[in-house]
C-alpha cells in the first residue's frame, strides 16, 4: 500500500515509519518522488531457519574473501543502486547515509582482493534489523553476506529480520511471507528488545564458526 503527498523526510521521521511497518521507496534513481510503502504480506528472514545449501557451505569455506563491517557503507548502497530498476534515488540515499552516522544503519561487505564485490545493509530499531537491499558482482557473493549477517544478527540478540518483500532467491535461503497483522505483532515485540550489532567483532567469526551455529539452530 503506497501513501502519497509525502512530508519534507528526515532521519527522525524515517525512524518512526519503520517503528510502524511502512518504509519508503522511490519509481527510480532520478525520481524526485518518495512513497511510502506497507505491504499486505511481509518478507522475513527467521533466523533459525536459515538454509545453508552444499554449495553455499562451499562457497563459505573457500578462502578468497573477507568480510568487514562498516567499512564502506556508502559503497554498499550506491552498488546497490547501480541497476537498471532500483528504488533507491538520491534522497533516499542521503537518508541512510544519515541514519548510518547516527548509528542506526550499518552495512555487512565482502572483499575480494580489496574490492568490494557484495554486500548488504539495513536499520536497525530495538531487536529488529530491516534489510533494505544487497548486491554482488561476484557468484556467491550475496549469500556469502546474508550469511554473516544472519550469524551476527543472532549472536547480537535480534529476532526479526525484515526483508520487506520475497524473492526467490530469498526463498532459497529459508525466507518466507507472513500477514500485516503477524508482522505487526512481531514487529512490537523485536522493538521492546535491545540487541547489538556491533556485538560480534568480524575478526572472532569464521565460516567454521557460522555453519556449526547455523546447524545448532536451523
Amino acid at each position: 500500500m503506497a501513501h502519497d503527498d509525502t512530508p519534507i523526510l528526515t532521519p527522525e521521521l524515517l525512524l518512526r515509519a519503520y517503528t510502524m511497518g511502512v518504509f519508503p521507496m522511490s519509481e527510480g534513481a532520478d525520481s524526485q518522488q518518495v512513497f511510502w510503502v506497507d505491504p499486505t504480506d511481509r518478507g522475513i528472514l527467521p533466523l533459525d531457519r536459515f538454509h545453508i545449501s552444499r554449495s553455499l557451505r562451499r562457497a563459505l569455506l573457500k578462502p578468497w574473501y573477507q568480510i568487514r563491517v562498516n567499512h564502506d557503507f556508502a559503497g554498499v548502497v550506491a552498488a546497490c543502486a547501480d541497476r537498471e530498476e532500483t528504488w533507491i534515488n538520491h534522497e533516499i540515499s542521503g537518508l541512510y547515509q544519515m541514519l548510518h552516522h547516527m548509528g542506526f544503519a550499518h552495512s555487512l561487505e565482502v572483499y575480494a582482493e580489496g574490492k568490494l564485490v557484495g554486500g548488504v545493509y539495513g536499520v536497525v530499531l530495538g531487536g529488529a534489523f530491516f534489510g533494505e537491499s544487497m548486491f554482488s558482482s561476484r557468484t556467491n557473493a550475496s549469500k556469502i553476506a546474508l550469511a554473516y549477517l544472519v550469524d551476527r544478527l543472532r549472536v547480537g540478540g535480534f529476532v526479526l529480520f525484515d526483508t520487506q518483500f520475497i524473492t526467490e532467491h530469498l526463498k532459497s535461503l529459508g525466507a518466507v511471507e507472513i500477514s500485516r497483522q503477524d508482522y505487526q505483532q512481531r514487529l512490537n515485540a523485536a522493538l521492546d528488545i535491545r540487541a547489538d550489532f556491533l556485538r560480534q567483532s568480524p575478526e572472532d567469526v569464521s565460516a567454521k564458526g557460522i555453519l556449526q551455529r547455523n546447524s545448532q539452530t536451523s
